[in-house]
């Protein structure tokens, strides 16, 4: 049996309502005033399609074996390098095993993640590999007072696929490829590029996925009645209901397009989708996935006992659950570097990263990982020849050992107004993680005013700068504080 082993989710924590962008920018293109309902998931400034990715990974292989991995994909339209391998950074970030993996970047349409993942479910069915996450994620930049910047959140989800405990077996599946231009972004272009959003509507959606669907039910001997579910992404309300009267599908079995509480998010929106119908489903349910790009894939699935024994993550429930909301327009366009602002003689430092350093420390700054005595059991991070237990002082007596998905407690923090921030004050404290080790750290995801000596924090893997000359986004870990109902 080849199916979902695990998934797992992520949507930011800040919201922004639509009504406060068309309060904003409705003086200057009134239409918007009509996609003003509801809210969507905004991005942090210092996340990207990598960053959320890890996240949307750590949360799919919650109690699992990362060394088992045989390999990520990760998809996106918006991934930060063009040439380096992304998903070999979610790799580091997980800690994974670097020698007989398979690691690839799937992208250049938004249909990319189910693309990976009938990918992986390929070569698991071929026997070359055992376990694969798929993550998908996308974090898009919009022109402000724009449609889209109506419609567009920012999320990821992952699944991992294998053949031991399958959780929701794999069914089938049927691709359309077609060169259907509803959007477009070139090289080297900061935005997408979209046609009339009747042409989207009704030549795209309106058409590619039903066709894709009835394609897939006519290759299976599949009735669409089959199902108790079906799943594609359309952020067009009356077309999305409008698919589902030509294929006839019961309304009731409809998934729920989440445009109201995290909008569209991309590349990861099939995935995220299928996560929050897999979070209510039961054994014995047949889930049907269909995502749209430049064609077409469908998937089937079909649920299994073992979900009742499924120790579900955070996912996006959990994620959805976790929400602050965003009031103010103009800290969001600036999230998203859509206005001009003055870091100060602070924020003009424009340091090269060496990539040698990069490598060999790469452990430590993208799976932080530190070490552990062998001798006394004392951890530490960063790892260091000397043990830091004074009563101890073994030399070179070290296990690797993974800090990331550690809570800790906050020792001391600060709030700074001289440091150069997006999202003044900077905020950084000393913390102690449970079961020893202590490090600085910088605080995200947080407000000054709620931060609090002995707050536990949880650790997050986020953009720490961007290298406008050069072109080079640097990753590190962050402390996320945990006030009682969630992050703080």
């Amino acid at each position: 049996m080849v199916g979902i082993t695990s998934y797992g989710g992520y949507i930011p924590r800040y919201r922004i309502s639509r009504m406060v962008i068309a309060q904003n920018m409705a003086w200057y293109s009134p239409v918007i005033m009509a996609a003003a309902s509801g809210e969507k998931s905004v991005a942090n400034w210092d996340e990207d399609a990598v960053s959320i990715a890890v996240a949307a990974a750590y949360d799919c292989m919650t109690g699992r074996d990362r060394k088992a991995l045989d390999g990520v994909s990760l998809a996106s339209t918006t991934l930060p390098f063009a040439d380096r391998l992304n998903a070999g950074i979610v790799a580091m970030a997980l800690n994974m095993k670097e020698d007989g993996v398979s690691n690839a970047d799937f992208t250049s349409c938004i249909k990319a993640g189910t693309t990976a993942a009938i990918s992986a479910l390929e070569s698991i069915e071929a026997g070359s590999k055992n376990n694969v996450l798929v993550v998908a994620s996308d974090q898009r930049r919009t022109k402000m007072a724009t449609m889209v910047e109506m419609f567009f959140g920012d999320g990821a989800a992952a699944l991992l696929f294998g053949k031991d405990d399958v959780i929701a077996e794999f069914k089938g599946s049927h691709s359309i490829s077609c060169d259907f231009i509803d959007h477009y972004r070139g090289t080297g272009r900061a935005f997408d590029y979209g046609w009339e959003e009747r042409w989207q509507r009704d030549e795209g959606y309106g058409k590619i996925i039903p066709l894709a669907i009835s394609g897939f039910l006519e290759k299976t001997g599949m009735q669409i009645d089959d199902f108790d579910k079906v799943i594609y992404p359309c952020y067009f309300a009356g077309t999305h209901k409008e698919i589902a009267g030509k294929l006839g599908i019961n309304k009731e079995k409809i998934q729920n397009n989440m445009h109201a509480v995290c909008g569209d998010t991309g590349t990861a929106h099939p995935f995220v989708m299928l996560v929050a119908a897999l979070e209510e489903a039961k054994p014995g349910d047949k889930l049907l996935l269909a995502s749209f790009g430049q064609g077409c894939d469908v998937m089937a699935f079909e649920v299994t006992d073992k979900i009742k024994d499924f120790k579900g993550p955070r996912g996006i429930k959990g994620s959805l659950a976790n929400r602050v909301e965003l009031a103010s327009y103009q800290r969001f366009a600036k999230f998203r570097d859509l206005i001009v602002t003055d870091l100060g003689i602070r924020g003009e430092a424009n340091p090269n990263t060496p990539l040698t350093v990069l490598w060999r420390k790469r452990k430590l700054l993208f799976g932080l990982i530190g070490a552990k005595c062998r001798k006394c059991g004392t951890p530490q991070i960063p790892a260091m020849p000397v043990c830091v237990n004074p009563d101890c002082c073994a030399v070179n007596e070290f296990d690797e050992y993974e800090f990331a998905d550690r809570e800790a407690t906050i020792l001391m923090f600060t709030g700074d107004m001289l440091s150069a921030s997006i999202d003044p004050p900077a905020i950084y404290g000393l913390i102690g993680y449970d079961g020893g080790g202590r490090t600085m750290l910088d605080f995200t995801d947080c407000d000054l005013n709620q931060v609090k000596v002995g707050m536990k924090v949880r650790m997050s893997f986020r953009k720490r700068y961007f290298d406008e000359r050069r072109g080079f986004t640097g990753y590190f870990w962050k402390a996320i504080p945990q006030s009682e109902g969630g992050d703080a």
